[in-house]
């Protein structure tokens, strides 16, 4: 059992036979009242969103989450097939298991799969990936006003505001949490 005070952003907790994971947590106190937390909460299965209101000191049941290595090796047909680093069991994922994590994954790179029993449930990508970059306009010499920025897409169909000095063809580090520009890694 986990107790609200215990509750931050990315727990995995179960409610009502279904899995939640935490977006926000939010601890509201009010005047003679006793306080509450305000979670915004995410549906593993289904995707969607809710928001809920919980008295201080609730409990809840903790949701464990098995997590295993694993290595995108390829799309076929809608799925996305996944092989267990450790064991090389292939896992296939459908667009809707995988989700926004498309978009940072190439083939061969690692991430760890989350499995509620022999579930799988989600893609956790490391924090920051290397892609090169596929279009992106030129920046032009005497552009360099602070913080001027351009948009690029990157080999995953990304898109990203990046520098002016930018160029096809350069290797970036995106952060997977945010999808933001870090830094420039190779030409």
């Amino acid at each position: 059992m986990i107790n609200t005070s215990d509750l931050r952003k990315g727990i995995t907790i179960e409610l009502d036979g279904t899995l939640y994971s935490v977006i926000e947590y939010q601890h509201i106190k009010m005047g003679r009242g006793s306080a509450q937390v305000r979670l915004k909460l995410r549906d593993i299965r289904g995707g969607h969103t809710i928001e809920k209101t919980f008295q201080a000191g609730e409990k809840f049941s903790r949701a464990r989450l098995d997590r295993h290595p694993m290595q995108f090796l390829y799309e076929d047909s809608g799925l996305y097939y996944f092989m267990n680093t450790e064991t090389y069991d292939q896992t296939p994922l459908t667009k809707e298991q995988v989700g926004d994590a498309l978009l940072y994954l190439k083939e061969n790179e690692t991430c760890d799969l989350l499995t509620y029993g022999d579930d799988p449930i989600e893609i956790e990508l490391p924090t920051t990936v290397e892609l090169r970059v596929t279009q992106t306009d030129p920046g032009f010499k005497g552009d360099t006003t602070s913080g001027a920025t351009k948009s690029a897409t990157l080999e995953t169909g990304l898109t990203v505001q990046v520098p002016l000095f930018i160029d096809e063809g350069n290797v970036l580090k995106v952060d997977t949490r945010s999808g933001q520009y870090v830094e420039r890694v190779s030409t």
